[in-house]
């Protein structure tokens, strides 16, 4: 087997991209990509250091945030430096083991974020349906072992496909029609029967993404229930608007991948490559970008600590200006 198969240690992939963009708009691709791992860095690390430095915030709601904003940090600086380095200075070769880790990083970072809004789901039930035992029920510390388990057991299902991945013969062209290194991408360029690892490599995803996502909608639709069933107006909209924040998240997660997944059982809607690699871009890249946004503008805690940051740092610049006046 291992005749027309070549060594896995000498075994490079080619990162192509987008197959239909034209070399004169690579360093506007470049450019756009940069842009966006810069300021989603950028935003999810003002995120980290305002719960680690505000006490008000390390409550658990917040200890989730906290999570998908390390999560969303892992997943950008996984795929997005080396796609900008294919686009920036034509650097598209990667190595075997490279590909293949960064492909296990990839899947599982998107399995934890599944899991970390799971949670998310998990805390608004309890706060919204349970009010007066929730103080019990979710402490800091159960959010804690609820996270630290998410992490860990988010890399069941990669750690698996990846060792399948691993195990397969390639024997060229190694071209990677992707952004990064995933599944789909990596497994399609074999020269074996992938029927099987196709098999276990979609009834994974359907677990990780399906499952949470389904308890993501009954959770949900019992916190609807909940606040069209309480009388107080003020209360149902403080319920609103606290759950408005965690759906406007969940929806620009699931709702682009919802889409991608269902396009080829219908005939009438039909993508080509780099279509599919746009919608695919944006279900992974967008999130990590307006994620610390909609905290900042949706959350009330959040946005006090900002004006309040804000204006002691005028306010010592006001000091800065008077003394060197003075002087």
């Amino acid at each position: 087997m291992m005749n027309n198969t070549q060594s896995s240690l000498t075994l490079e992939f080619f990162i192509v991209g987008f197959p239909g963009l034209l070399p004169d708009y690579y360093n506007l691709m470049a450019a756009m990509f940069f842009i966006i791992y810069l300021t989603t860095i950028l935003g999810n690390l003002l995120l980290v250091v305002s719960f680690l430095c505000a006490p008000n915030l390390q409550k658990p709601m917040y200890i989730t945030m906290l999570s998908l904003a390390l999560s969303d940090i892992g997943f950008s600086t996984v795929a997005l430096p080396k796609i900008i380095s294919r686009y920036w200075f034509n650097n598209g070769s990667i190595p075997f083991f490279v590909c293949l880790f960064q492909r296990l990083l990839i899947h599982y970072f998107g399995t934890l974020n599944s899991l970390i809004m799971m949670t998310m789901a998990i805390d608004r039930y309890l706060a919204i349906c349970f009010p007066f035992r929730y103080p019990v029920l979710m402490t800091n510390q159960i959010m804690s072992i609820i996270t630290g388990l998410s992490w860990a057991s988010a890399v069941i299902a990669p750690g698996i496909t990846t060792i399948q991945t691993a195990n397969l013969p390639f024997c060229g062209p190694n071209r990677i029609i992707h952004c990064y290194c995933d599944s789909m991408s990596m497994n399609a360029l074999a020269c074996a029967d992938i029927t099987f690892v196709s098999y276990v490599s979609s009834s994974l995803a359907a677990v990780v993404l399906l499952l949470p996502f389904g308890f993501i909608i009954f959770s949900y639709a019992c916190i609807i229930v909940a606040v069209i069933r309480t009388a107080n107006n003020q209360a149902k909209l403080k319920a609103f608007s606290t759950c408005s924040t965690q759906l406007c998240i969940i929806s620009i997660y699931y709702v682009p991948r919802v889409c991608v997944y269902v396009t080829p059982y219908i005939p009438s809607l039909k993508w080509n490559v780099d279509q599919r690699l746009v919608v695919t871009m944006f279900y992974g890249f967008f999130p990590p970008l307006v994620n610390p946004l909609i905290y900042f503008f949706r959350t009330k805690e959040i946005r006090q600590l900002l004006i309040k940051w804000c204006t002691e740092k005028k306010c010592m610049t006001q000091v800065i200006n008077i003394v060197s006046v003075s002087k």
